[in-house]
């Protein structure tokens, strides 16, 4: 973490985001803020060095070569010396989080930490989620074009009720763990979502873009560090801990035979967790988030790893992460459903978002985690395929309560099968 601590200071110097406008700032933000600025943060080439091998470790653009141009440049001073603050400050924004000692012996491969195994499920002759749900009536992805597009699809009757039922279920968890549940908005500015360290532009974005230059959220992590920006709180605030039910829109997909049907789609629901906490309190509140969710799948009854991912899939701007993966036996693959992410003061440095430390007074950036409680439709295939039998799709007995205590999901007979009409133009 020392690694960043000059970075930061560059980023103060070169007035740290110049593309996300603080909606607020007290006396004293700006008073610390000049005197961090005041200490001449110099990179030095070793530092570089170090900088570029994270880069390279996470498998991230390789920005360094482009900040090694701009450093010199700024101490050879100039006449452009702002233009090149402002350069500067747009390449160190982009640069990933710093990565946690213990990844880097890794190798790029998932470390499985722990496999919890609830059902007896078959080798062979497993149904898929699409047959399965097809065969009960509950559920429409096919010739959809004319209503909705590709990668859409309806879940109807029972399947729809045990949608609601999850995500239910997760609320109830979170609350009693004492998260606080906020309704958050689906719309945001671009500055939001890249400063929560998501791509908006580029071949690869998953990134929705409308023509208002605003776009659709991914996740509501976005909409909820989003909700704290430009925010100064006490530490004996800390931690803070929301949830939020969201549709979350993605606008890449894949066409493998793996991730077909709903395993990867443009948009569906999910429950997340979010905190922000005090350097001593994320990697304790790590723990939390993950133990939270191991407990929601155990009650969930469903075969699931997990595992302590790599430095290659730590994103932007994760420290440290780890990923729950469910057994998907019609599949007879691993499919993540969860994970979560202590994403220290990546965020917060560029959200603007501090407290105030209780022993000295001092102005610190906080540090925000997020992680997934439920993805609804990656969990309704681990819970359809792993609870199924001939005719049938039993309840899981912790979502029963949610489903007005039924049992069992049978075949829907109300809704008429969908067939493909061409639009017929009028004369």
């Amino acid at each position: 973490m020392k690694l960043l601590t000059n970075v930061r200071k560059l980023l103060l110097r070169c007035r740290q985001s110049p593309t996300l406008r603080p909606m607020t700032r007290t006396k004293t933000t700006t008073t610390t803020q000049a005197h961090d600025a005041a200490d001449e943060p110099a990179l030095t080439s070793a530092q570089l060095d170090e900088l570029e091998q994270n880069v390279q470790l996470r498998q991230h653009k390789n920005n360094v070569p482009r900040i090694r141009q701009l450093v010199e440049a700024l101490r050879q001073g100039g006449q452009t010396q702002d233009v090149i603050r402002q350069q500067l400050a747009a390449e160190l924004q982009q640069l990933p989080n710093a990565t946690h000692p213990r990844l880097l012996a890794y190798d790029n491969q998932p470390l499985e930490l722990a496999n919890y195994k609830h059902r007896v499920l078959p080798q062979q002759g497993a149904k898929e989620f699409s047959e399965l749900a097809r065969a009960l009536s509950l559920y429409r992805m096919e010739h959809l074009g004319n209503y909705t597009g590709h990668k859409s699809y309806y879940l109807t009757g029972q399947l729809a009720m045990l949608e609601q039922a999850i995500i239910q279920y997760a609320l109830r968890s979170l609350t009693r763990h004492g998260f606080k549940l906020i309704s958050v908005p689906d719309i945001l500015p671009r500055e939001i979502i890249e400063s929560c360290g998501m791509r908006t532009e580029g071949e690869r974005t998953q990134v929705y873009k409308l023509d208002t230059d605003q776009c659709l959220s991914g996740t509501s992590e976005m909409a909820l560090a989003g909700f704290f920006a430009n925010r100064q709180l006490m530490e004996w605030e800390l931690p803070v801990k929301v949830a939020a039910v969201s549709r979350c829109y993605r606008a890449e997909t894949s066409g493998l035979h793996e991730e077909k049907g709903i395993y990867r789609v443009h948009q569906f629901t999910k429950v997340e967790m979010f905190a922000i906490a005090t350097p001593e309190q994320s990697e304790p509140m790590l723990e939390e988030f993950k133990n939270i969710e191991i407990d929601l799948f155990k009650q969930l009854g469903i075969n699931f790893r997990l595992l302590d991912m790599p430095p290659c899939e730590l994103g932007a701007p994760a420290y440290q992460k780890y990923d729950i993966e469910a057994w998907l036996p019609g599949r007879q693959m691993w499919g993540e459903i969860s994970s979560c992410s202590n994403c220290t003061d990546y965020q917060a440095k560029r959200l603007n978002v501090k407290y105030n430390r209780a022993r000295d007074a001092a102005l610190i950036h906080a540090h925000t985690l997020n992680g997934t409680a439920t993805a609804i439709p990656r969990l309704l295939i681990a819970l359809v395929e792993s609870y199924q039998s001939a005719d049938s799709i039993q309840i899981p007995e912790v979502l029963v309560p949610f489903m007005n205590g039924q049992r069992t999901i049978t075949k829907n007979k109300k809704i008429p099968e969908t067939k493909l009409v061409k639009f017929i133009r009028s004369a």
